[in-house]
């Protein structure tokens, strides 16, 4: 079963969260965040290279400086101020008409180490690196990461109770997403909250496996500096957003290739038609997009595919896939296995630098985009994985293929901050 506690998050008054609050670090890169971020954005925070002309390393030390410097100067500021007593939060979200709410709570390390807080994904060291150095240097977590635990009527029941009064923020990005933030200072709330929590046998990581296991490793880095350690240090503890499984959507993450690997588009298409039926513009959920005529997949096992200038759909034959096995029965491994290995040659998806991936968020233009401006050769678009799918495969304690998922609307940064003492 899960533990958590309520914290004292620090986080920006209400005249100041549209402009401090921000996107996470790892969804746009150096050059997007600078021309974004305003005087008191948290990417000042979490992305400090912005603040060099020209932008510099953001591993190097002077940036690490740079964020330390700015988070004591947001506080300095009142940018930035921290709540007297630990509550727990209330997060919604909303997009295209739909609502998420989440809690907002501190999660035990000890419950990542033990396994109950379940991944899907593995890690890359020096990304893992890069933010335990974060974490270590602000002796804070500065951004949530994303779980989500099986639907519970007692949270629910709390949750709609806090989200009919008026929020503490409430307002839309630039994006058009609306963020809306509430407090539970109610403590026999907090302590049924609490209560609750410890009969949830499971979180799992939906967005940030890195941000969790680079704050389990400052936890265990705490602890042995600590001879009087005792478990209940606040160090023990990091943040995160948990939502019901229910609320979640995935949508779909897709590959852009920038060659055939040798071969004519007449030979690729023939190499596919062995473990595909093509059909040019064949799909179900024809729609025009950026003036061309584009197609998603409608169901498992079906993909779109966009070669010199026109879309395909792909059907994968009986007998390619196994839909008894959790990884087997993915749309990733099989475009993997009989398309990316066998006919194209890349073998890792994390090191192979002829591939790319493209959140769709984006949109199915973003694909035909790439391709047409000869930048890549090819453009795939999956059908999304499911939560079920997702649940199935961390409780086998399964590993999904890299770049598998893609939770949509993203974290707001900024909203709340954890501090580790």
């Amino acid at each position: 079963m899960v533990r958590i506690r309520p914290f004292a998050a620090i986080r920006p008054p209400k005249q100041y969260v549209e402009e401090v609050a921000a996107r996470p670090y790892d969804v746009l890169n150096s050059e997007e965040a600078k021309a974004e971020a305003g005087e008191k954005s948290l990417l000042h925070i979490t992305k400090p290279e912005i603040d060099f002309s020209p932008i510099i390393d953001e591993h190097s030390t002077q940036a690490y400086d740079k964020a330390v410097e700015n988070f004591l100067g947001w506080q300095e500021k009142g940018w930035l101020k921290q709540d007297e007593k630990p509550y727990y939060y209330v997060y919604a979200q909303t997009m295209d008409g739909r609502t998420q709410y989440g809690l907002v709570v501190c999660a035990h390390t000890d419950d990542y180490a033990e396994g109950k807080i379940k991944k899907h994904e593995l890690t890359r060291k020096e990304k893992e690196d890069d933010r335990m150095i974060h974490v270590r240097i602000q002796n804070a977590n500065i951004e949530p990461v994303f779980f989500s635990y099986p639907d519970n009527e007692v949270i629910n029941d709390i949750v709609k109770k806090f989200t009919s009064r008026a929020p503490e923020y409430d307002f839309v990005a630039s994006d058009g997403f609306g963020h809306h933030f509430w407090i539970i200072d109610d403590q026999q709330t907090i302590e049924t909250i609490t209560k609750t929590f410890s009969n949830i046998p499971a979180f799992y990581v939906a967005d940030g496996h890195h941000r969790t296991a680079a704050a389990a490793r400052v936890g265990e880095e705490k602890r042995k500096e600590n001879p009087a350690h005792t478990g209940e240090e606040e160090y023990n503890y990091f943040m995160a957003v948990a939502f019901p499984e229910s609320q979640l959507k995935i949508i779909d993450y897709n590959r852009v290739i920038k060659d055939l690997n040798g071969l004519e588009n007449e030979q690729f298409l023939e190499k596919l038609s062995e473990d595909f039926e093509i059909t040019p513009l064949g799909c179900e959920t024809k729609r025009k997009e950026s003036g061309k005529e584009a197609f998603k997949p409608a169901c498992l096992h079906q993909f779109s595919m966009y070669l010199s200038g026109k879309w395909y759909s792909l059907k994968a034959k009986e007998g390619r896939y196994d839909d008894n096995d959790p990884i087997g029965v993915l749309d990733v491994t099989i475009l993997s296995n009989l398309v990316l290995d066998r006919i194209l040659g890349i073998k890792d998806l994390r090191t192979d630098k002829r591939i790319d991936f493209v959140g769709g968020i984006r949109g199915i233009g973003e694909l035909a985009r790439r391709v047409d401006s000869g930048e890549m050769a090819v453009a795939f678009a999956l059908y999304p994985v499911s939560m079920k799918q997702l649940v199935d495969i961390a409780d086998s304690g399964n590993i999904m293929p890299p770049k598998t998922t893609w939770f949509e609307p993203k974290l707001r940064s900024g909203l709340a901050i954890h501090k580790l003492q």
